[in-house]
């Protein structure tokens, strides 16, 4: 797995969303912005990396400080990619084209103090930026096993789900495989 980034997102609780059929899932922790929204509409500030994230999480902060935003009811998320993903058209496994995509690679500053929440599954149809996580977005949580945060308990699962086609005709890809964790302390 490689390190992506940060985010802080505004967690939604499965019991505020009336269109939404919880089951066990008591709140989304999607990589996407769809349900789950990212803190505030951070790209005009370009301040970035190329995969979409944070290299660190006090870059958010001074853009949240600029918009006097409160961050305190936010949760901080750090994310990891898989090498690899899943061409949903050859339905093969690919490296990933990093060159074509990352002018730089980003320097994450990794926090020790985190906790794994899951894996997410998440479409790139424009390379860089992750798009749409079908378990949330497109509520296939209702068809397939996920845990409290609408995220699979495993690498395997996840890759699992993608081989055995429960993605198909859902969104364009291709699809990658991010662990989603939760920050405890940055320090």
């Amino acid at each position: 797995m490689i390190p992506v980034g940060y985010l802080y997102k505004k967690i939604e609780l499965t019991a505020n969303l009336n269109w939404f059929d919880a089951g066990n899932i008591k709140a989304v922790y999607s990589v996407s912005g769809c349900v789950s929204k990212n803190f505030t509409d951070y790209i005009p500030y370009w301040k970035h990396n190329d995969f979409w994230f944070f290299n660190t999480p006090a870059v958010m902060k001074e853009i949240a400080a600029s918009e006097l935003l409160d961050l305190s009811d936010m949760t901080l998320f750090y994310y990891e990619v898989h090498e690899d993903e899943y061409n949903d058209e050859t339905h093969c496994w690919e490296p990933i084209q990093f060159e074509r995509i990352l002018p730089e690679p980003p320097n994450v500053i990794s926090s020790q103090e985190k906790r794994r929440e899951g894996f997410d599954i998440v479409s790139h149809s424009l390379q860089s930026n992750p798009e749409c996580s079908p378990l949330s977005c497109n509520g296939l949580c209702k068809e397939i096993p996920v845990n409290q945060h609408c995220l699979f308990d495993s690498f395997d699962e996840a890759r699992n789900a993608l081989n055995c086609g429960a993605l198909t005709n859902c969104e364009p890809g291709p699809y990658r495989i991010f662990a989603v964790y939760t920050v405890l302390d940055f320090g």
